[in-house]
């Protein structure tokens, strides 16, 4: 397929987010976490970050959301980073086949997560990560990167949706006690979820959030944040592990790496192409933006993007 001009592609994201505006079935707010349970579920936007910087958007864009589990990415690529493949002795890399909050396969597997995606994973990276660390170390590094992926000072935590998710992480605790007991985690549980909802209480635009994932498109004028090998198994990851238990409906799809969260935001990757992101706050049984993952189908059947041609 010929290149697409940025007009094509804002044609594109214009016409994809007129229709999300008229469907009719957009999925359910998570309402586990009280401050979420208040969103908006008619809210809907996209963006295109084109590897030059160029952002193309449609619908609320300038919104800020809560990107959750998205932020999983960000705290992966540093933790990477610091501990290279010693991280790997900690969590897995294979898809769980459970729900992003289950203790199943934990029990099964003496406290070793399947993957960094899956909540047990990702609080495994963020024990790993404080070694040496305070806290507000550790968010405070979290904070410059992504900052510094997306070029924006202004992206932030929203404390109050912390402590919201804080004051209800009984199953998140229960994991890392779990680990805890098999020797999985090196600080205290309270300490360690403590850091992992505050990370996942970043706030951004999908403007921003498919800015700060420019990192991770590996072409010229990207952010060079990280290698290119890591570039390609973080990807990779998100591409077989980064939509829980429907990771393998999300590649047959849409075919692109693609991370979600809670908040109702997808992060994807078109490799050498763009990095994009899409909001639309209902979600599937399985904890994924429903409009955002038909949104991203549409999107690359209009584009040609798949990894998979």
């Amino acid at each position: 397929m010929a290149a697409l001009s940025p007009d094509d592609l804002q044609a594109i994201l214009t016409e994809i987010a007129a229709s999300m505006a008229e469907a009719e079935d957009r999925g359910t707010v998570a309402t586990y976490i009280p401050e979420l349970a208040d969103v908006d579920p008619a809210r809907f936007a996209i963006a295109v970050a084109l590897p030059d910087g160029t952002t193309l958007s449609a619908g609320d864009a300038d919104v800020p959301f809560s990107i959750q589990s998205i932020s999983k990415v960000f705290m992966l690529a540093i933790a990477l980073g610091r501990l290279g493949d010693q991280l790997w002795a900690r969590v897995g890399r294979e898809p769980s086949g459970h729900a992003f909050n289950s203790i199943l396969q934990l029990e099964h597997e003496n406290g070793i997560p399947r993957n960094p995606f899956v909540n047990a994973g990702a609080i495994a990276v963020t024990d790993a990560v404080l070694a040496g660390h305070q806290p507000r170390d550790v968010l405070a590094e979290l904070l410059h990167f992504v900052r510094l992926a997306a070029g924006d000072d202004a992206i932030h935590i929203d404390k109050a949706v912390a402590a919201s998710e804080q004051a209800t992480a009984h199953r998140n605790m229960a994991l890392a006690e779990f680990m805890a007991a098999h020797g999985n985690l090196r600080h205290p549980a309270a300490l360690v979820i403590g850091t992992y909802v505050h990370q996942c209480a970043l706030e951004m635009t999908v403007t921003q959030l498919a800015r700060a994932g420019r990192f991770l498109v590996g072409a010229p004028g990207c952010p060079k944040l990280v290698s290119t090998a890591r570039i390609r198994r973080i990807n990779a990851l998100m591409l077989t592990c980064g939509h829980y238990d429907s990771s393998g409906d999300f590649a047959y799809r849409v075919g692109l790496p693609g991370k979600s969260g809670v908040g109702g935001g997808i992060l994807v990757i078109a490799p050498g192409r763009a990095s994009i992101a899409v909001w639309s706050p209902g979600l599937t049984a399985q904890g994924n933006s429903r409009l955002g993952t038909e949104a991203m189908e549409w999107l690359v059947r209009r584009t040609g993007w798949s990894v998979f041609g």
